[in-house]
């Protein structure tokens, strides 16, 4: 059975930086369209960013320059760097594995505050 296990979620000030990371079990990066996700307070989730078999990325525009998408094979890991954050980008961030049975993570929470 997939699973996928986020962490690296944490308080941080505006224009700070994060670096999560998501350990997959059961089957591997390389093989899967690999994406992050979040819910903002109150809001509905979103798709923040993916990275395809080929290594392809794509990423949500109010991310664009600031968030780096990427994955260790030899770790079997996504990874979401994100640099100068804003209060905006207070989420609880969440890893998708693409398929026709999605599989997803528990999340982690992103607080970017003073």
């Amino acid at each position: 059975q997939v699973q996928l296990v986020e962490s690296g979620g944490d308080l941080v000030q505006p224009g700070g930086s994060l670096r999560l990371s998501c350990i997959v079990s059961g089957t591997t990066v390389s093989s899967n369209t690999m994406a992050w996700y979040r819910q903002p307070p109150g809001k509905q989730r979103e798709w923040v960013a993916l990275i395809d078999r080929l290594g392809f990325t794509q990423y949500i525009n109010s991310v664009k320059g600031r968030f780096t998408i990427s994955r260790n094979n030899a770790m079997n890991l996504v990874s979401l760097q994100m640099n100068n954050l804003k209060p905006e980008d207070t989420a609880i961030y969440y890893c998708k594995r693409d398929g026709p049975v999605a599989s997803w993570g528990q999340g982690t929470q992103v607080t970017v505050s003073s």
